[in-house]
């Protein structure tokens, strides 16, 4: 493909992109996009990968209007299929009622993002994007004793939403907007809709139980204004009263009968909030969603019940309920079940070296490891939207992401446990080995001297004396302790086994896997490949992490992605 004609690819592909997902084109997607239509690109891989770069770059520059005027100019078809693509998403159903759309993801920052929060970032923008609406990130902040929030945690949140291209269009702390929370319960107050109760616990569940009324839920409305203030005022103790919803005392359901709506907290919350009343997640949450506008909510099935005390809360407001889909659970097989505050007990504790620990299944640890973000919106966006509980395996998320990897990343030797062979009769040389299979004009150059590093798990295997090193030359093993092969010729031979191999004084190399930690020797080109994600023939992909240079010895960190 002539380079011009190539460029012009590029760009109709990154145009297309780009509207697709609010004006911000994904480098992976579109070199995978357009290697899939043209395979005998592949040999280009990574050449198309830096022109790329530069043309996304151009584009994500430009106006949404911009570039669909432009893409309209040079591909009309492409065009077409954008706004086509726009109206009807193939993962997602159509939302009911979407004349207009607000959508909501609304998590409590007492931790960073899990792939599990993932789902809801990706599903809810994806929507907003689709009916040209708005896609909100609310902070659930207002529980300062039993799900304190992380101070970091709120930044992390807005670095998974973009890195995921799901910036959000509106941003709200709930734990800012104590004022409205108040105003609100006023109003409840004194229409009667709501009353302060002075019941422990143990005797409200009798009564609730029973159902029978608390003793306090006929008290006027005065006195309970009354009683409110003093909660406010630091006059009743913490466990001393809350401030309960009427509802229906006698409903089939216990959970729905006179629910709490604020209890006194005097625990300290992180960021310094002066408050000792706060919303339970019912309350604050229901406001929240009325007055943010908030048209559709999807939630787990198993909220059912906090939903039908939402529906008893805007009743008495006079307020319409917003459109709401349900989803059931979804387990990862390799993760299990895990509990934030015990990830946080157990990093605190060294078992994990933190949040991006590549055992957890937090975005910040699958950024690290070097998974493209479009890679995990694919994975998302597959599950759909239905109520039944779904298992799944990490290896559709890696699938994806080999997809998109795989056409770019660069191959290297790296021997982990390695043993040195000397090698008798071989003359100094340097190897020349592909960067990329599909590529026949970029070569890497490894210096050979007298010997190399070998997995003993390699010739284990081998079952021959002789054998082939990758790009190299044959060497026939004539001692096994120390380790000593002598030159056997370049002519590949039929049927030889292949090993791999690195330079003795090539860099370490420590992959930190999710099993532990892989050490041994790699290739010094390996060093140039800083955050990039790179191919260890027959290891698997990884990220280069850090680059280290300690007593004139490079030393490499990688974080491994998958197979």
């Amino acid at each position: 493909m002539e380079p011009q004609v190539l460029r012009t690819a590029i760009k109709k592909r990154a145009l297309q992109n780009a509207i697709l997902h609010k004006g911000k084109a994904e480098h992976s997607a579109v070199v995978s996009k357009l290697i899939g239509e043209h395979p005998e690109l592949k040999r280009q891989a990574r050449e198309i990968s830096g022109l790329a770069e530069s043309i996304v770059a151009d584009v994500n520059a430009m106006t949404l209007d911009e570039q669909r005027q432009l893409l309209q100019q040079i591909a009309p078809d492409l065009q077409r299929k954008a706004v086509k693509a726009q109206r009807k998403k193939v993962y997602l159903p159509e939302l009911p009622h979407h004349e207009r759309v607000a959508m909501r993801f609304a998590p409590n920052p007492n931790g960073p993002a899990t792939l599990g929060s993932a789902r809801g970032i990706v599903v809810n923008s994806e929507y907003a994007k689709r009916y040209g609406g708005s896609f909100i990130l609310r902070f659930d902040d207002t529980d300062p004793q039993t799900k304190p929030p992380m101070l970091e945690a709120y930044d992390w949140y807005l670095e998974d939403c973009k890195w995921l291209d799901a910036t959000p269009d509106v941003v709200v702390n709930a734990s800012d907007r104590m004022e409205t929370y108040y105003h609100h319960a006023e109003k409840l107050i004194a229409q009667g809709a709501a009353y302060v109760c002075t019941c422990t616990q143990l005797q409200f569940k009798k009564l609730k139980d029973a159902r029978l009324a608390c003793p306090d839920r006929e008290n006027a409305a005065e006195k309970n204004m009354r009683l409110w203030k003093q909660m406010l005022d630091g006059r009743l103790a913490e466990k001393e009263a809350v401030l309960r919803i009427k509802t229906n005392v006698t409903h089939k359901n216990p959970a729905l009968r006179d629910w709490i709506a604020f209890r006194i907290v005097d625990t300290a919350h992180p960021r310094g909030l002066a408050f000792r009343v706060w919303p339970m997640l019912d309350f604050e949450s229901a406001i929240e969603d009325h007055e943010l506008g908030v048209t559709h909510i999807i939630r787990g099935k198993d909220l059912r019940d906090s939903e039908r005390r939402q529906e008893f809360l805007y009743d008495h407001m006079g307020w319409t309920y917003p459109f709401t889909l349900h989803w059931g659970r979804i387990s990862i097989h390799e993760f299990g079940k895990f509990s934030t505050s015990k990830l946080r007990s157990e990093i605190a504790r060294g078992l994990y070296s933190g949040w991006d620990d590549p055992r957890l299944p937090t975005l910040r640890a699958l950024r690290r490891r070097g998974f493209a973000p479009e890679a995990i919106r694919l994975f998302i966006l597959r599950l759909g939207i239905n109520e039944s509980d779904i298992s799944v395996s990490l290896k559709n998320l890696y699938a994806e992401n080999r997809k998109l990897v795989d056409p770019v990343a660069h191959r290297y030797f790296f021997v982990p446990d390695p043993i040195t062979m000397s090698i008798m009769n071989a003359k100094p040389t340097t190897a020349r080995a592909p960067l990329h299979p599909s590529s026949s004009a970029s070569f890497r150059e490894i210096p050979v001297e007298a010997g190399v590093c070998v997995s003993a798990q390699d010739l284990t295997l081998s079952g021959s004396d002789l054998v082939r090193l990758k790009d190299l030359y044959n060497v026939r093993i004539v001692k096994k302790e120390p380790l000593e092969a002598e030159y056997a010729g370049d002519e590949i031979i039929k049927g030889t086994r292949i090993i791999h191999w690195a330079p003795p004084n090539g860099p370490q190399v420590e992959v930190i896997t999710p099993s532990g930690v892989d050490i041994g020797i790699g290739e010094p080109g390996i060093a140039a490949e800083l955050d990039r994600v790179v191919q260890f023939e027959r290891y698997g992909f990884a990220r280069v992490d850090q680059v280290l240079e300690q007593h004139g010895q490079t030393r490499i960190i990688c974080y491994f992605t998958h197979k």
